[in-house]
Parts: structure tokens; C-alpha cells; sequence
């Protein structure tokens, strides 16, 4: 396993939020756009070949999630539980919907051509791209606090450390409920791009890699780790929470971002870490790899869960990414 502390090849995106980014987003074709939201009210779009910041709207409240639908249309949703949409060609932007509480995740599945929203209102709402005035809206056991695509399928975990799984196409009824077997919070789902399963993180620095096969066969290859701990040198054991994970969509390898300021790379498959990057100033809030597989976004942000005094500026790193350190060996 390597340790890379060469960061000549990462650079800092210029004009990010000046709060807590929620989300960063490469856009569905192309390494060149990357879409992030913020505590500052803010939805920015980068065009990350030329570091320029490209258009941002606002929000009235704290965003949360954000997603690409195309190259040319974005979504968010906030606080307030508002969901807005914008056009990346004219900047025009509208609010289109409102859940009753917060709106924690906003997913795009392009099998059904609707946008996905789970909101801390136990429901998720489905909103059709091409007209999206009546939303469906569905119950779910508790507060969604993440939310992955994986096909036609939605994970959901929710507070009480359950995760519920749906058909996107028949969304009446939860094909499966589990229960988590990470025994804390979940702070994390992300799915594998071969559909076969997901990879799930909990605040209490471990994560799990789950098959979607109920079989008992499959369900025998189900795993769980710990990571994201530092031993100080007394011996005492920090344990950090996992705020996010991004899949490489070539390789079916995945990152891991920590409150260790941390962001580590996994064989899933083959049970291995191979390489964790240089320490970033502060807590990694959201990661996400370009669709080609050849660049990482790193959002580098506060996340308000410990005490800090001097806490340092946000940061967005761009960094180019090679097979050595996301091929599985």
C-alpha cells in the first residue's frame, strides 16, 4: 500500500463556497464540468479544465445534495426542503418542489427519466424530468440520510440504521429492509456501477460492502472493516466518521473520504486498500470520480462534528489519478 504525498498532481479549484460543501459532482460525460452545493446557500458550476467558475445560484437555506440530469441541467435541494433546477446554458434556475422537512439527497436515475429527492420527512419523492408539477411521493421507515442508485434499484439508509431497498419501477412496496450491520450510524451508501451490491459507511470509522442477492450464498460474501483511525502516539485509538465514498465506474474500486481529513482507495472485491493520498487541512465532505476514471474531486470541508479553533478554508482539489492507485492488483 502507498502513501502519496506528491500533490504536484492536485491542484485547488479557485472562488468555492465559503461553507460547508455538501456535494461535488463531475458532470455525466465529461471530466471538464464539476457541480458542488454548499452551506452557503450556494450551487456553483466549475469548468475544471480552465479552474474558471463557470455560474452558481442560490438557495434560501443550507444546500444539501446536488446533481447533474444532463450536461446542461442541474438539481438541488435544500434545508427548507426546497428542490430547485437550473439550466447551465441560460443560468435560469426555479423552484419546482417542497418536501416538508429538509431535502438531504437529490439522486438522478435515468432508467425512469426522474429525479430522485429523500428528505428527513420519511418520504422520498420521484419527479419526472418531463413534467415534474405532481411528484410521487413515498413513505420510508425513518429519515433518509443517504441514497445511492444502482439500475432500476434505490438504496436507502435511514436513521435507525436501516437500509431499504426499491424497485424504481414499483415503488408501492420495499423489496428488502435490512437492518445495517454496522452497529452505529450510517453516514454513507454508494453502489457498486456492476449493480452486484454496495458499499455502506458509518460514523464510527468502518465500512461494510453489502451483495444485493439475497441468496445465501451471496449474502456469505458480505464483509465489514475498520478505517479511518489514527493511533496517537499514546496509544490511543481515534475513530473518525466516513462522510462519503465515490466508486471508480471502470474499475469497481472506491474511495473513502474521512473526518480524518483522510481519502483512502479500496479493492472491494479483493479485500484491499491500495493507497491512501497525502492529509488534507480538515474533514473530507464529499468525493466524487470524473467519468473517465482519470480525475477525483475532494471536497475538503468542516463538518461542525468536533471541536476545532482555527478552522481552515474550504477547498475543492482536483487530482489526476493513475491505475496504479485505482486498478485492482
Amino acid at each position: 500500500m502507498m502513501t502519496l504525498s506528491d500533490v504536484t498532481n492536485e491542484f485547488k479549484l479557485d472562488d468555492v463556497s465559503t461553507d460547508l460543501i455538501s456535494s461535488v459532482n463531475f458532470g455525466p460525460s465529461s471530466s471538464q464540468f464539476l457541480l458542488s452545493s454548499s452551506w452557503d446557500h450556494t450551487v456553483r458550476l466549475f469548468d475544471v479544465t480552465n479552474n474558471t467558475s463557470r455560474t452558481k445560484y442560490e438557495h434560501d437555506a443550507p444546500v444539501l445534495d446536488c446533481c447533474f440530469q444532463d450536461q446542461l441541467h442541474s438539481w438541488s435541494g435544500d434545508l427548507l426542503g426546497h428542490l430547485k433546477t437550473m439550466d447551465l446554458n441560460s443560468s435560469e434556475h426555479k423552484t419546482v418542489g417542497i418536501h416538508d422537512a429538509a431535502i438531504r439527497c437529490v439522486e438522478y436515475c435515468p432508467d425512469i427519466h426522474a429525479i430522485i429527492t429523500g428528505s428527513w420527512d420519511q418520504t422520498v419523492k420521484l419527479w419526472d424530468v418531463r413534467s415534474y408539477e405532481a411528484p410521487s411521493t413515498y413513505r420510508v421507515p425513518d429519515k433518509v440520510y443517504t441514497m445511492a442508485v444502482c439500475g432500476d434499484r434505490l438504496i436507502i439508509g435511514t436513521a435507525g440504521r436501516r437500509i431499504v431497498i426499491y424497485d424504481l419501477r414499483a415503488m408501492s412496496y420495499a423489496q428488502q429492509v435490512r437492518e445495517s450491520s454496522l452497529k452505529y450510524q450510517t453516514r454513507c451508501i454508494r453502489s457498486f456501477p456492476n449493480k452486484q451490491g454496495y458499499v455502506v459507511s458509518s460514523i464510527e470509522g468502518r465500512i461494510a460492502v453489502e451483495y444485493m442477492d439475497t441468496s445465501a450464498e451471496a449474502q456469505k460474501k458480505k464483509y465489514a472493516f475498520k478505517c479511518h483511525r489514527i493511533k496517537e502516539d499514546n496509544g490511543v485509538e481515534l475513530i473518525y466518521p466516513i462522510n462519503c465514498i465515490a466508486f471508480h465506474s471502470g474499475y469497481n474500486t472506491f474511495a473513502t473520504g474521512g473526518s480524518d481529513g483522510y481519502v483512502n482507495v479500496w479493492d472491494g472485491f479483493n479485500k484491499k486498500r491500495l493507497c491512501q493520498f497525502h492529509r488534507y487541512p480538515t474533514h473530507i465532505s464529499s468525493l466524487a470520480f470524473s467519468p473517465d476514471g482519470s480525475l477525483i474531486a475532494v471536497a475538503s470541508s468542516f463538518i461542525y462534528d468536533a471541536e476545532q479553533k482555527d478552522i481552515p478554508p474550504d477547498s475543492i482539489s482536483i487530482r489526476t489519478v493513475t491505475d496504479q492507485e485505482t486498478k485492482p492488483k
